[in-house]
């Protein structure tokens, strides 16, 4: 992962749990994952753009 911090709890949790879907489905879309996560630990929109940017940079 990126030297980047997030701040807030719940958007270092949407991080883990991204980042554990991708382990365990490769191939599934990691916009789909962002979005999901998003919803799942309802992040503000600022997060979600953030969670989005985090995990394509990633790939």
């Amino acid at each position: 992962m990126s030297n980047v911090q997030p701040q807030g709890d719940a958007l270092k949790k949407a991080i883990e749990w991204v980042s554990e879907q991708r382990r365990k489905s490769p191939d599934t879309s990691v916009t789909r994952l962002a979005n999901e996560a998003s919803l799942q630990f309802d992040l503000s929109p600022k997060d979600s753009e953030f969670l989005l940017r985090f995990v394509k940079q990633e790939t």
